[in-house]
C-alpha cells in the first residue's frame, strides 16, 4: 500500500451558538440557513480526499490501516483516538464537563464509553473575548448546585481572556464553556460525551430547551484544586528556528494527545514523520507538502484542513508559499516524549510542566 499525506474531508455540525459564515476557513459555508458550530475534520465520519483510502470514512478506514500508516502501537480495534474541530462561537457555549475515561467506561458504554480531555488553540478572538474553565477555589458541590437553580453558574467558574494564539488545556472534569467572539481549534479524545448543567435556557423553534445532565455532570466535576487553564507554549529546537528553518513550540501533552505549533516562513521546510501518524492541522498558510520525488510526490495546503501523515512516510517538506502556521498532533508515549523534546531544547522544567500525566 502506498504511503503518503491524506487529506481529510470536514462534516459540519449545526450549533444554536454557531456561526452563519465560516469564511474564510472554509469559503464555501457562508450565506447558511442554520448556524453551524462545529467543523469536524478527523471524525469518523470524514471522509478522505485522496491516498489509498479515498472516499472512505475514516471510522471505515481506521480499522483497516497497516502498521506503516497507524503506527505499531496504534490499537486499530478501538475507535480512532483524536477528533480535531474548528469551533466557531458567536454566542456563549453551555456551562458543561466532560466525564474522564473510568466514568464513561461505567456509565457511559453505550456512547463510547470514552472520557474527553481536549484543548483549544484560539485561532481568532474578538477584543474582550473570552472562555470560563475551572471552578473558583472557593466552590463547593453543595454551591454549585445552588448556582445552577439560580441561572449564576458561570459566576462559580474563572474567565480566561483570550488573544489569537492562547492554548487552553481542558482537562476531564473540568467545568467550562466558551464565549463569544472566537474561532478555536479543538484537540481532544475521540469523545462527544457532554454534561450540560447550564444552557442560558435558550429554546428552539419548538420552544424545547436543550437537554441538562446536572446529577452527572455534578458526579464527575472536579472541585478544588484546578488543572486546566491557559498554558503557556515552550520553544521546541531553538537552534534550528535560528536557522530561519521555522518556529516550532510544544502547546501541551498529555496521555491522549501532544500538540506542538509550528511557524513557516516562506520557502522549504523538511520535517520527517516520528513512527506514528500524526495529523497536521493548517491554522493558515498555503504551500505544498512534499514527499520522496519531490517534483512528482506533491499535495496542495491550505488553511482549514487536516492531514494525516502515515506513520512510515519518512522525510517529508513543506515547499511554503504563504507564512504558514501549523498545529502537529499525535498521540505519544511520553517516556520517549520527554527524551524526545529534551534532545530539541525544551527544558525540564518546560517538560514538567506541560507533559501531564
Amino acid at each position: 500500500m502506498i504511503v503518503c499525506p491524506a487529506r481529510l474531508e470536514p462534516v459540519f455540525s449545526p450549533r444554536p451558538w454557531g456561526a452563519r459564515s465560516l469564511a474564510p476557513y472554509f469559503p464555501e459555508m457562508t450565506g447558511l440557513a442554520e448556524p453551524v458550530g462545529e467543523a469536524w475534520l478527523s471524525g469518523s465520519e470524514c471522509r478522505f480526499a485522496d491516498g489509498p483510502f479515498a472516499g472512505m470514512k475514516l471510522g471505515e478506514a481506521w480499522p483497516k490501516m497497516p502498521p506503516e500508516w497507524a503506527g505499531t502501537k496504534a490499537d486499530t480495534a478501538a475507535a480512532f483516538p483524536l477528533l480535531v474541530k474548528f469551533i466557531f462561537s458567536e454566542e456563549k457555549l453551555s456551562v458543561q464537563v466532560h466525564p474522564d475515561d473510568e466514568y464513561a467506561a461505567k456509565h457511559e458504554q453505550a456512547a463510547g464509553g470514552r472520557g474527553k480531555t481536549e484543548m483549544w488553540y484560539a485561532v481568532k478572538a474578538r477584543p474582550g473575548a473570552e472562555v470560563l474553565v475551572g471552578l473558583k477555589p472557593e466552590v463547593t458541590r453543595e454551591g454549585f448546585a445552588r448556582a445552577i437553580g439560580e441561572g449564576t453558574a458561570e459566576d462559580c467558574l474563572v474567565r480566561v481572556p483570550v488573544s489569537q494564539g492562547d492554548a487552553i488545556f481542558v482537562p476531564a472534569g473540568t467545568a467550562h464553556t466558551i464565549g463569544p467572539g472566537l474561532v478555536l481549534c479543538e484537540i481532544q479524545q475521540n469523545s462527544d460525551l457532554t454534561y450540560r448543567v447550564y444552557d442560558y435556557n435558550r429554546r428552539d423553534a419548538q420552544g424545547r430547551g436543550r437537554e441538562l445532565h446536572i446529577e452527572k455532570a455534578l458526579d464527575v466535576m472536579r472541585f478544588g484544586k484546578q488543572l486546566g487553564g491557559k498554558v503557556e507554549p515552550v520553544q521546541f529546537n531553538p537552534k534550528k528556528a535560528k536557522s530561519g528553518r521555522g518556529l516550532l513550540s510544544l502547546l501541551t501533552a498529555c496521555r491522549y494527545f501532544a500538540v506542538e505549533k509550528i511557524e513557516l516562513r516562506p520557502g522549504y521546510f523538511v520535517s520527517s514523520s516520528m513512527g506514528y501518524f500524526e495529523l497536521m492541522v493548517v491554522i493558515d498558510g498555503v504551500g505544498r507538502i512534499a514527499w520522496k520525488e519531490r517534483d512528482e510526490r506533491v499535495s496542495e495546503y491550505s488553511r482549514g484542513q487536516v492531514w494525516l501523515i502515515p506513520a512510515a512516510l519518512g522525510s517529508y517538506a513543506f515547499e511554503v508559499k504563504s507564512t504558514t502556521t501549523l498545529l502537529r498532533t499525535y498521540v505519544p508515549d511520553l517516556d520517549a516524549l520527554a527524551e524526545h523534546y529534551e534532545n530539541g531544547g525544551v527544558t525540564a522544567e518546560g517538560i514538567r510542566r506541560l507533559v501531564l500525566r
